[in-house]
């Protein structure tokens, strides 16, 4: 029973709970019609003290589609945290208004503690670079939906796998479904951290390689996951500047790839992916931006108790 629990981090939902709610979001998306008044009556709380195209928007979108109402911000300095208010007492006014919080922030935990402090669901839309469980919802529900399954897949991650909110997310929830094996694809520099490693990849006993160079592994993937190098977590802007083109898939290292796998991209891009792959019918990522607002209007209506 998922009604007025929060879900900060992808360990919150058990394996039953995201194939349920991925179960629910293929029947909106053969039926919306049937699902457009769940909500009606609901708000949603939009909270975004980081800037977002996609997540803010999807949400948005998803709350409106199932018939209720948004309110928040997509600025915080238009808000009274810009005069010192506290994140607890800001959760506090905004949950006795709203039915469900989405909440996106720069800073590690931040949702953690909202939902400390939450008369409603807090929902994490990614806090800094550590998790961002409605994007995994929606890298899961992508890769069932055009790959058949989420079990014993080749998943590469390839870019920022340090700063990578997406990737860590995604990398916990795989690590509980069986047979897959994961290929991380990174500098030195930007590899995936020691707590992924100690903390999530050797206790679940899955297989993975560390790797330098694409076109080296391309070849064995089912599931190619690109990410961009993250301007905005770097203390040294020299450092970006160095690392920021380390990875840029083209048509060139598209034809060493399996004629089934799927290319995936939390967005937004910069020039890690080029244009020419757009046409690629492998290239899944703007499917992806849909089942996003498909997995969140599921998580949505399953929390606020309306399904």
């Amino acid at each position: 029973m998922l009604k007025g629990r929060h879900v900060i981090e992808p360990g919150n939902l058990s394996v039953q709970e995201i194939d349920e709610i991925c179960t629910l979001a293929e029947q909106i998306i053969v039926d919306p019609v049937s699902f457009q008044d769940v909500c009606r009556g609901k708000i949603l709380a939009a909270l975004f003290f980081e800037p977002s195209t996609r997540t803010r928007l999807s949400f948005e979108a998803a709350m409106l589609r199932l018939g209720g109402t948004v309110e928040g911000f997509a600025d915080a300095s238009y808000t009274s945290t810009s005069k010192g208010e506290s994140l607890a007492d800001t959760i506090r006014v905004v949950s006795s208004y709203a039915d469900v919080i989405a909440m996106r922030t720069p800073k590690e935990g931040a949702a953690f503690l909202a939902s400390k402090y939450s008369a409603c669901p807090v929902i994490n839309a990614g806090d800094g670079g550590h998790f961002h469980p409605t994007q995994t919802l929606t890298d899961l529900l992508t890769i069932r939906s055009l790959k058949g399954s989420y079990e014993n897949q080749v998943v590469g991650f390839c870019g920022d796998l340090k700063f990578g909110r997406t990737v860590h997310s995604l990398t916990q929830a795989m690590c509980r479904y069986p047979k897959n094996k994961f290929v991380f694809i990174s500098p030195k520099e930007l590899k995936v951290p020691d707590y992924m490693i100690e903390n999530i990849l050797k206790p679940s006993g899955v297989e993975y390689i560390e790797a330098e160079r694409l076109e080296d592994v391309i070849g064995d993937l089912d599931v190619l996951y690109m990410t961009r190098v993250q301007k905005e977590r770097f203390f040294n802007e020299q450092d970006y500047i160095r690392l920021k083109d380390s990875y840029i898939l083209d048509r060139e290292k598209m034809k060493l790839a399996k004629n089934d796998m799927i290319v995936l991209h939390p967005l937004p891009r910069v020039n890690e992916i080029q244009p020419d792959v757009d046409d690629d019918p492998r290239a899944s990522y703007f499917k992806q931006v849909k089942y996003g607002m498909y997995a969140r209007m599921a998580l949505i209506a399953k929390v606020t108790g309306a399904l």
